[in-house]
C-alpha cells in the first residue's frame, strides 16, 4: 500500500494531476489551494467533491466535519458536513472556495449563518 502523502504533498499532486492519486476538478482544486487557510487541511476528492478534512488517513475521531463543494458546477454547492446545510450555490469555484473559508470553525464549531 502507498504511503499516504502530507497535508502540502496531497495538494502539490493534486495540483500536478499526479497518475495513481485521487483527482478532482481541476478548477476548483485550483481556487481552493488558492486560500490559504484551506491548504492547511488536507484536500480530499471524492465522489464529485472536494471535501477539507483535519489530517491526512489514517483517521481516527472526527476528520470529516468541514464545509466542502460538490464540484460539476456552475453552480456550486458547499454544504456543511453530511450534506446537513447548503451554504450557498456559488457560480464560480472562486466563490466556492470562498464561501467554505467563510463558514470554516473559529472556535471548533461550524458557522451555518
Amino acid at each position: 500500500m502507498p504511503e499516504v502523502p502530507d497535508i502540502p504533498t496531497a495538494w502539490r499532486q493534486l495540483l500536478e494531476r499526479t497518475p495513481g492519486t485521487r483527482q478532482g476538478d481541476p478548477l476548483v482544486i485550483e481556487a481552493a489551494h488558492a486560500q490559504p487557510k484551506l491548504r492547511g487541511f488536507y484536500p480530499w476528492p471524492s465522489h464529485g467533491t472536494l471535501k477539507f478534512l483535519r489530517s491526512a488517513p489514517p483517521w481516527d475521531g472526527n476528520h470529516d466535519d468541514l464545509p466542502f463543494i460538490v464540484c460539476g458546477g456552475p453552480p456550486y454547492k458547499v454544504y456543511t458536513s453530511g450534506y446537513i446545510t447548503l451554504l450557498g450555490e456559488p457560480a464560480t469555484p472562486q466563490e466556492a472556495a470562498a464561501l467554505v473559508v467563510a463558514h470554516l470553525p473559529a472556535d471548533g464549531t461550524i458557522s451555518d449563518e
